[in-house]
């Protein structure tokens, strides 16, 4: 309701304004009467006299304004309205009101009755504020289609050289400037009058009829079950068909709705492109003129019952909506844009303010600094010429510190040539006290070695002890086994020899051990001695290093071959043990 209300207030502003004669934005009683009545007759409202006379008395003072008449308009007029009028003819009462005084005089390639069109095509595309104008990108949107209904090609080039020329002063065109520009074939050159009134009329149907589609189609009664050709208009909400394109002689309607639906059939009974569609309660048989034109309707058909099942309005009257909205947005984008740019230019003058108060300062602060490098010069000069003398006396202080210095490392290179020496001693004491334990490891490994050979030496001197005695047992025990004896005698006089010849061999290897074992006790005195100096060199350099010296040892038993591998006391245990044997033998 609130959409149509907006559509009638613009033609009646319109109207208004006509009446408005001397442009004082106020029209009389009188007129606004005759007007109001008017409004009522065309829009069905129940006329009220009484209300009319009671809200416009006499004894008011002047006219009324715009602002004056909308209270009346809109309580006893707009609110009362149903969708039940004829728009054309509210339209044309409204045309005829401010045609006369607003049309202009100078001949057009257009009719009055294209005029009329035009006037309400205007009123449906202009925006919704006061007074109204359209926009260019609706006349762009309003030419295009023209072009289009007239089967020409848009001339891109040629709207923008106008919009270059276009008055920046004025939000857009009025109803009568949009009509002058449609009027002088501008925008139509080489297409005739006719060709023009066709356009214009198509684009009316379509905007302002809500005419989706319409043509020529066989239709099949219902009947008598005969074809007859039609002229079909589709609608929103409707689909009617008259005798004739001149839609005086109206045959009927085919309600659409969300149920509804449309679909294809073959080829019958001679006909050809032939399409049902289904409603409630009846179904009706349609054959268009080709394939082309049947496919066209269907999918029309289909697309207005789609709208209903969703609940959108026309096409025509979306893009609108969108259009509008898109530019409300960007209306919105620019106004932000320009609030931002006067923020920012009075931020940018506050900028200003504040960097000239910063360049008053710092000319002041230069001016103070001047003063100030004038009075800090002349104590630079005083205090280079006391850096001077202080510079005298460090460089005084300083020559004493590097003979302090010099001298302290002289005495550190003589610190440090002790230590050298002190270390090249100590790895030569390492040297010695290596050969002493490599010479006691030898003297240990010999006296092994003798240990040994004493060992095989006693057991070898048993044996021949045993062997003796055993000898001596046998010649006193019989003289007849004398012989025998002497025989066995002879054979461990042989094993006797072969003894001894094992007993010299081991004597021989005995006197090498001694002699290895002289070597090794020479070499053994010798690290003594070079310890001992070591010693008497380390005990000079203030007892650094104390020498381990090698432990006391027991006095070894020496016999006719040197030095025995076991005491005395062990000599006698084995004394005792040979006498033993012998006694018990």
């Amino acid at each position: 309701m609130g959409v149509l209300k907006d559509e009638l207030l613009k033609a009646i502003w319109h109207a208004f304004t006509a009446l408005d004669l001397d442009h004082s934005g106020k029209v009389s009683k009188s007129q606004l009467k005759v007007l109001s009545h008017n409004l009522c007759t065309v829009l069905k409202v129940p006329h009220d006299p009484v209300a009319l006379e009671e809200h416009f008395r006499d004894d008011d003072e002047g006219p009324v304004s715009n602002q004056g008449y909308m209270p009346y308009l809109n309580k006893f007029i707009l609110e009362k309205v149903q969708d039940n009028f004829d728009k054309i003819e509210f339209n044309r009462m409204c045309w005829t009101l401010c045609v006369k005084k607003n049309l202009t005089k100078s001949p057009l390639l257009i009719t009055e009755d294209d005029a009329f069109k035009i006037w309400v095509i205007f009123n449906f595309l202009s925006e919704d504020k006061y007074p109204l104008v359209i926009v260019p990108e609706e006349i762009e949107y309003l030419l295009k289609k023209l072009t289009e209904a007239m089967g020409g090609g848009w001339q891109q080039e040629q709207f923008e050289h106008y919009k270059i020329n276009f008055d920046d002063s004025k939000d857009g065109l009025s109803a009568w400037e949009l009509i002058e520009l449609i009027g002088n074939g501008q925008f139509s050159k080489g297409m005739d009058r006719q060709t023009v009134s066709m356009a214009i009329n198509e684009v009316f149907n379509e905007l302002i009829l809500d005419v989706l589609k319409q043509g020529y189609m066989m239709k099949k009664g219902h009947r008598r079950k005969n074809w007859t050709e039609r002229w079909f208009v589709l609608k929103p909400n409707i689909i009617s068909y008259y005798v004739s394109e001149d839609l005086k002689d109206k045959k009927g309607d085919i309600l659409l709705d969300e149920n509804c639906c449309v679909e294809s059939l073959p080829d019958r009974d001679g006909k050809k492109c032939l399409f049902l569609i289904k409603c409630f309660d009846k179904t009706f048989e349609i054959s268009a003129s080709d394939k082309k034109k049947k496919q066209e309707w269907i999918q029309a058909i289909q697309s207005t019952i789609h709208l209903l099942k969703l609940g959108s309005p026309p096409p025509h009257k979306e893009a609108r909506q969108r259009r509008k909205e898109l530019r409300k947005k960007l209306l919105a984008e620019q106004e932000e844009l320009e609030r931002q740019m006067k923020e920012l230019q009075v931020a940018n003058e506050n900028k200003q303010q504040e960097l000239e108060a910063v360049r008053k300062k710092l000319e002041e602060a230069a001016s103070r600094a001047a003063e100030e490098e004038k009075k800090r010069l002349q104590t630079q000069v005083e205090l280079q010429a006391r850096f001077s003398t202080e510079l005298e006396r460090e460089k005084l202080i300083r020559q004493q510190m590097e003979e302090q210095v010099a001298q302290k490392s002289s005495e550190l290179e003589q610190y440090l040539q002790r230590v050298r020496e002190l270390e090249d001693m100590y790895l030569k004491l390492q040297e010695a006290l290596e050969d002493e334990r490599q010479a006691r490891q030898d003297e240990e490994t010999v006296r092994k070695l003798q240990a040994r050979l004493l060992e095989e030496e006693s057991s070898k001197r048993a044996e021949l002890e045993k062997w003796h005695l055993e000898q001596q047992q046998a010649i006193r025990t019989t003289e007849a086994e004398k012989q025998e004896l002497e025989n066995q005698r002879v054979i461990k006089e042989q094993a006797l020899q072969e003894a001894m010849e094992q007993l010299q061999q081991l004597e021989l290897e005995r006197k090498q051990a001694l002699e290895q074992y002289e070597g090794v006790k020479k070499k053994l005195e010798l690290a003594t001695n070079k310890t001992k100096s070591w010693k008497d060199k380390v005990a000079q350099h203030e007892g650094l290093i104390r020498l381990i010296e090698p432990g006391s040892k027991n006095p070894h038993l020496i016999t006719n071959w040197g030095p025995a591998a076991f005491t005395q006391a062990e000599l006698e245990e084995r004394e005792k043990s040979w006498k033993g044997k012998k006694t018990t033998e």
